[in-house]
């Protein structure tokens, strides 16, 4: 896509990006998203990038540093991604996640790991075309009633 440009995420960038991923999800968004993306934002440690087209936020990536967990050495880990769905297909999610993969190269990070839902057939294609693949990790959940 043409005209847009990639930049670090501020904490500006929350409230277009909760319109984003309620777009996305099409259901209301809980209220610490907001402030989630905000600590994202304030954090300079983080690989967190928005893209623009003509001043607008379209889309988002937000990642971390996981220093060390069950016995990984230092990885990065997606949190989330969003495409404004008018801008989905324009290859905008491709080149944030290319720019996160050059910061954290540079770090020295090695892997960089991702959770999706197995029946997000489009999310799943996304990361697949970017060259992840199944980890050694499998995802655990406990109910708490």
């Amino acid at each position: 896509m043409e005209n847009f440009q990639i930049r670090r995420l501020k904490v500006e960038d929350a409230e277009v990006i909760t319109q984003i991923y309620a777009a996305i999800t099409r259901r209301p968004v809980e209220p610490d998203f907001k402030r989630v993306v905000e600590g994202h934002a304030q954090n300079g440690k983080e690989a967190c990038y928005v893209a623009e087209h003509q001043g607008r936020v379209v889309g988002f990536m937000i990642s971390y540093i996981l220093t060390a967990g069950f016995g990984e050495t230092k990885s990065a880990w997606i949190a989330t991604v969003g495409v404004d769905p008018d801008f989905m297909g324009q290859g905008i999610g491709a080149d944030m996640a290319q720019k996160i993969f050059e910061i954290y190269k540079g770090a020295g990070i090695e892997n960089v790991y991702t959770t999706v839902r197995w029946d997000s057939t489009d999310l799943l294609s996304f990361f697949k075309t970017l060259g992840f693949d199944r980890s050694a990790f499998i995802n655990l959940r406990k109910v708490l009633n």
